[in-house]
């Protein structure tokens, strides 16, 4: 596996890796195309159930951002400050809790701006994926999928982001970057998706969300 950067990653000791790698044997060409992920991705059609939070969970969203270049479909990505409490130096899409009044749309656009000064007015909203449940900060997540037709000019624009940076999908699918783990707790048990970069790594929810995309989009090519 690829490094994966300094980000220490709290395993439990008796976590294991999966063995296999899903995308290996299988056509990923549309993760090189913004419009097939695009199709796919307006296909799908999220679990009602999975969108409606628990009722002490706080309604959160983050914005999914995707952009053509010549490397494939590219996705916007953030490193979460040391500075903050909860997930600190993780990578993460801009997003956070909803305000009285907001729709999730609403939400992931703001959140956006205001983490890495990306205008709403630039976004083509493409659809939701399903919500998830973050145990540490007692979220429950939308992730919220855009498009750009043009690569966006970004940077940190507040205290809660160290890093943007873009990664192509494709290169996601590599042996030597996705991995799966299994973990196992007194109480719950996890299947996990890693990303490992030669200076991050991707895991938790925001991997979760990217495996998801990217399924869905080789999935729906070969319908």
């Amino acid at each position: 596996m690829r490094s994966g950067g300094a980000q220490k990653i709290p395993r439990p000791d008796n976590s294991r890796v999966i063995e296999g790698n899903p995308f290996q044997g299988i056509d990923t060409s549309a993760l090189d195309s913004i419009d097939d992920v695009t199709s796919a991705l307006v296909a799908f059609r999220p679990d009602p159930q999975l969108q409606l939070p628990q009722a002490s969970a706080r309604p959160s969203a983050v914005l999914v951002g995707l952009f053509q270049s010549g490397r494939g479909v590219e996705v916007i990505l953030t490193r979460r400050s040391h500075q903050l409490t909860n997930h600190r130096g993780e990578i993460s899409f801009p997003g956070g809790r909803l305000d009285d009044g907001e729709t999730i749309i609403d939400a992931a656009l703001r959140e956006m701006q205001e983490e890495i000064g990306i205008a709403s007015t630039e976004a083509k909203i493409i659809g939701e994926l399903n919500g998830m449940a973050t145990v540490i900060s007692n979220s429950h997540i939308v992730p919220v999928v855009a498009r750009f037709e043009v690569e966006p000019k970004m940077q940190p624009m507040n205290s809660e982001v160290d890093r943007v940076f873009t990664v192509p999908l494709r290169e996601l699918t590599r042996i030597d970057t996705y991995s799966q783990e299994y973990w196992v707790f007194p109480d719950r048990e996890f299947q996990l998706n890693f990303f490992y970069l030669d200076d991050e790594t991707i895991w938790g929810a925001t991997a979760r969300m990217l495996f998801q995309v990217m399924m869905l989009t080789v999935k729906h090519k070969t319908v």
